[in-house]
């Protein structure tokens, strides 16, 4: 059975392991341990712009910004094999839509706020990860996001969400430009 404690990463599928349940409940100093300083994210694309930064600060912006939006996130690994210094894992993301989420466009603006439905989701993913020097040097995934955003009602949309996905979006904008603090 591969070592799943920090600072001990020889292992690359343990290594890939940890960091996929680290997004659900890592600290910060966690994803030090994990990322390489030049590590690339290549799932950014609708990301916060502070996830779209190189190294441990993407993907600790990542995490933090499913967790804001997803109560009781936590990831399922069903499957996970290496070769070479390409990892695979095969997971189900599970959690509960609790807060608005804000997906961004290729610039950085606000594109769609989805607002909560408190419903719960099970969306399977295939995330895969580049090692290098002990650490996770490139990310990439396919996910299930049709079955997600079908699992929360966000599609096909009712008029009354999508009113309510339009004033999510002007909170949104209201709260980027005057931020609370």
């Amino acid at each position: 059975m591969p070592d799943l404690t920090l600072g001990v990463s020889a292992d690359p599928v343990a290594l890939a392991v940890r960091s996929i349940h680290a997004m659900a409940s890592g600290d910060r100093e966690e994803f030090d341990a994990l990322y390489h300083p030049d590590a690339r994210d290549r799932e950014n694309r609708i990301q916060p712009p502070a996830s779209r930064v190189p190294g441990p600060d993407c993907f600790w912006s990542t995490a933090r910004w499913l967790r804001a939006a997803f109560a009781g996130l936590h990831y399922e690994i069903h499957h996970a094999l290496a070769d070479g210094d390409l990892v695979a894992v095969d997971s189900t993301m599970c959690g509960t839509h609790t807060a608005p989420w804000a997906v961004y466009t290729d610039d950085g603006d606000i594109d769609s706020v989805f607002p909560p439905t408190g419903k719960p989701f099970r969306a399977t993913q295939t995330h895969w990860f580049r090692v290098e020097d002990d650490l996770i040097r490139e990310h990439w995934a396919n996910r299930d996001d049709l079955g997600m955003a079908q699992q929360l009602g966000w599609i096909p949309p009712t008029p009354i969400f999508l009113l309510r996905m339009g004033a999510a979006k002007r909170h949104a904008h209201r709260s980027e430009r005057h931020p609370a603090g």
